[in-house]
């Protein structure tokens, strides 16, 4: 029987490798908010109740995730995190060292982890080398070993078209997945953006992606544990509406923070600012100081499953990350949209495509004042739209198709052809 190098045969039937349970890896590199975590928490989730029977090792950018109710059957290695400036650049967030020495340490840690674990899949989120590059020496013993098949999970939108197409040349992207990726799922809908045709994707690239549709974050709910179920109730507010404020992690939310900290609040309305634990502390000192004798007005640092509150809310003021939105999406709520423009507009085009179908309202980020927000709160708005009548949010029930058909082939062999004859029904 011909063995990889891991000691493992090459043509390992899909039903020996479920009986074992199949082993799956999800990388982020977390260097702004908490969405990456957050979607690969969902998608660990659904991988352990599938037909996949998955033990999931996430291999998280930032020691938050470590925070978050996890099921049995998934544990979680978080680096030493890295940040990301308004500029695009990056830095270590908490220790004391140089840049390269961090991504090193991280880059060590993560080839190290995935050697032991010896995944039967790895997805990689959003970035197809790492932050910083860092997946490069991972990448380069997982093909090595000829077992391991990998997947980059991208979001909907990337950035704005010309930007997506400079950085990946730089970053020579497009040979990185032909050497070492057998698959691209997009998390989203082509109807409201299509990867590979808006930013060019070469013909053989092109053929890896597949569109599993946006998460359904409704689901969440199900592993909530019971600290985040009581915490409406522990902020003991007086009955009326609920509006909640959202600013993704909170460290370039300064802005919409303060400005939503000012709103005068409709009559019998509450309202829940959530700041994200990346929010400087002397912003959230202020804001507390404020909102200190509000009777209807809280503030929370970080809550771990934002579900809660938000299936609760009658509308939502928030910035336009992808995690965020598909929330206010999953659960249709009326949502005011104020995105991110800088470093990237990526949550500006999600933002303006979403509101073209009608499906969340925009406001730029320099128009926000507490006036205006507060305007928005007191219209009129008719009921909730409908966006899973519009958008595709089948992606829990698609990933484990997609993932199971992948194992089904023959593992690529280091040194050999890389074989692309996968076809998904989707």
């Amino acid at each position: 029987m011909t063995m990889t190098a891991s000691g493992h045969p090459t043509g390992q039937s899909l039903d020996h490798m479920l009986t074992r349970r199949a082993r799956i890896a999800l990388y982020s590199h977390d260097t702004m908010g908490l969405g990456h975590m957050r979607r690969n928490l969902l998608l660990a989730q659904t991988l352990c109740a599938s037909s996949l029977n998955a033990v999931v090792l996430m291999v998280a950018g930032a020691r938050e995730a470590a925070a978050f109710p996890m099921l049995p059957g998934v544990d979680c290695l978080t680096l030493p995190s890295l940040s990301k400036s308004g500029d695009g650049d990056y830095a270590c967030r908490h220790m004391a060292i140089q840049l390269e020495e961090l991504v090193a340490l991280r880059a060590g840690a993560i080839q190290a982890s995935l050697e032991a674990f010896d995944p039967d899949i790895v997805i990689v989120d959003n970035v197809p080398r790492g932050a910083v590059r860092e997946l490069d020496s991972a990448l380069t013993s997982l093909r090595s070993a000829g077992r391991t098949r990998v997947v980059l999970g991208l979001r909907d939108v990337l950035d704005d078209a010309a930007v997506v197409r400079a950085e990946w040349s730089r970053a020579g992207n497009e040979q990185v997945l032909r050497d070492y990726y057998d698959l691209i799922c997009v998390y989203g809908d082509r109807r409201l953006c299509d990867p590979a045709a808006e930013y060019g994707f070469s013909p053989d690239v092109a053929s890896l992606v597949r569109f599993a549709g946006y998460l359904d974050q409704r689901k969440r709910l199900r592993v909530a544990d019971d600290r985040s179920a009581d915490v409406l109730d522990g902020l003991a507010l007086p009955p009326g509406r609920l509006v909640l404020g959202l600013v993704g992690g909170g460290q370039d939310g300064t802005r919409l923070a303060e400005a939503f900290s000012r709103i005068e609040l409709p009559p019998e309305t509450n309202a829940v600012l959530v700041t994200g634990p990346f929010m400087p502390k002397t912003v959230q000192r202020s804001i507390l100081r404020r909102l200190r004798d509000a009777p209807r007005f809280r503030v929370i640092e970080f809550i771990q499953e934002p579900t809660v509150l938000l299936s609760r809310a009658d509308r939502i003021v928030a910035m336009g990350g992808y995690g965020t939105t598909s929330e206010i999406l999953s659960f249709e709520k009326h949502a005011l949209i104020v995105p991110r423009v800088r470093p990237r507009r990526e949550q500006l085009i999600r933002a303006e495509r979403l509101a073209a179908l009608g499906l969340v309202q925009l406001m730029h980020p320099d128009d926000v004042t507490a006036t205006g927000l507060a305007a928005w709160l007191a219209s009129d708005l008719g009921p909730p739209p409908s966006a899973r009548s519009v958008l595709d949010f089948g992606a829990l029930d698609r990933m484990p198709v997609l993932l199971e058909a992948l194992l089904e082939r023959q593992p690529c062999l280091a040194g050999a052809p890389h074989r692309r004859t996968y076809r998904a029904a989707v």
